[in-house]
């Protein structure tokens, strides 16, 4: 799969799944399908288990206390209830492909790759509080599958670092995400206006993994050349979830995939040409009419002359050069002036 073919044709809008499925295989599954008819073109999973991504310890720097809505618990706790079982990823992977999602994952360590691996996982995602595990990311790029790397903590050496990783193993299919590692963000810490400059620093697509509330910061992203959105996707806030708070519902997410779409359409294309329909909106423009009844020799004036509506007459321009000559007939009022008209 070309990822960077479709990046050409469309924005990727990419469903995260995260912890919303509440360790309910049934309600990962129903997710999935309402993330397809929600208009996703991706379903994206989490590949840790809260052993390969830190460990069991009430030691005080495991503690969460950083104004976060997880704060109070052990980051062993809230892995726990967050991580998706390795045993569901292959019926995942084949139910999100026989929907026609494309399916990718992050993972937090070599095993979790090895695991991706013996699916066939087309792309990989590197979480951003990952973006200085060089020795991860060089693990991940080494496989040769197209690398989406999201920045929601790093520095901007940090993502050199981590660009210059993957290009270190020969891999420059490289895609970075423009991020906010708070949840919810609020809206004044997100400055959309980096992502067109991380195109041109890094050369390369950039996208938003978004964690604000509701759906006008993607499409804004879109606007101003976001060619990958990543949004978490939650079946209901009703289900008991980590993640819910700054989740879309389908409903929700249908709503910006389709606020999506109609940003790219109206983004077009540079033109000046005009539309059939422009065109014949000119119609309406102003032009020189004879406004009062004129006869044959009487001199044009600001009087008998005005540029008015519709744009059937000469172009307004002329009518200092048209000003003092004479009919060459009569005219009557409302005759849109021509060159035949004027002596």
């Amino acid at each position: 799969m070309d990822i960077f073919k479709i990046l050409e044709e469309k924005v990727l809008i990419v469903a995260e799944l995260s912890a919303n499925h509440a360790q309910n295989l049934n309600l990962a599954k129903e997710t999935i399908h309402a993330m397809k008819e929600a208009g996703a073109d991706a379903v994206k999973l989490q590949t840790y288990t809260p052993e390969t991504i830190t460990i069991k310890s009430d030691k005080e720097y495991f503690f969460i206390k950083h104004g976060t809505l997880w704060d109070g618990q052990t980051l062993y706790e809230l892995f726990q209830k967050a991580y998706t079982p390795w045993e569901w990823h292959a019926e995942l992977k084949e139910l999100a492909e026989k929907l026609g999602l494309v399916f990718l994952s992050t993972p937090f360590d070599r095993s979790a790759v090895d695991l991706l691996e013996g699916f066939h996982v087309p792309i990989y995602k590197i979480a951003s509080s990952e973006i200085t595990d060089i020795p991860l990311i060089e693990y991940v790029a080494s496989k040769g599958k197209p690398v989406i790397i999201s920045t929601g903590i790093a520095t901007l050496s940090d993502i050199e670092e981590a660009v210059n990783a993957c290009k270190r193993v020969g891999n420059d299919q490289i895609i970075l995400l423009k991020c906010v590692s708070a949840y919810p963000t609020p809206l004044e810490d997100v400055n959309l206006r980096t992502i067109p400059n991380m195109a041109e620093t890094f050369g390369c697509p950039v996208g938003l993994s978004d964690h604000t509330l509701g759906i006008s910061v993607p499409i804004a992203a879109v606007a101003l050349g976001a060619r990958v959105i990543e949004k978490h996707f939650i079946l209901s806030k009703d289900i008991d979830s980590p993640d819910k708070e700054f989740s879309l519902t389908p409903e929700e997410f249908k709503e910006m995939v389709q606020a999506i779409r109609d940003v790219e359409k109206a983004l077009g294309k540079v033109s000046y040409e005009l539309t059939e329909k422009m065109k014949k909106a000119r119609e309406f423009a102003r032009s020189l009419f004879v406004v009062k009844d004129m006869k044959k020799g009487e001199v044009f004036t600001e009087e008998n002359v005005r540029s008015i509506r519709p744009g059937y007459g000469l172009h307004p321009k002329y009518l200092k050069e048209i000003l003092g000559k004479r009919a060459r007939k009569d005219i009557e009022r409302g005759t849109p002036l021509s060159w035949e008209l004027i002596d």
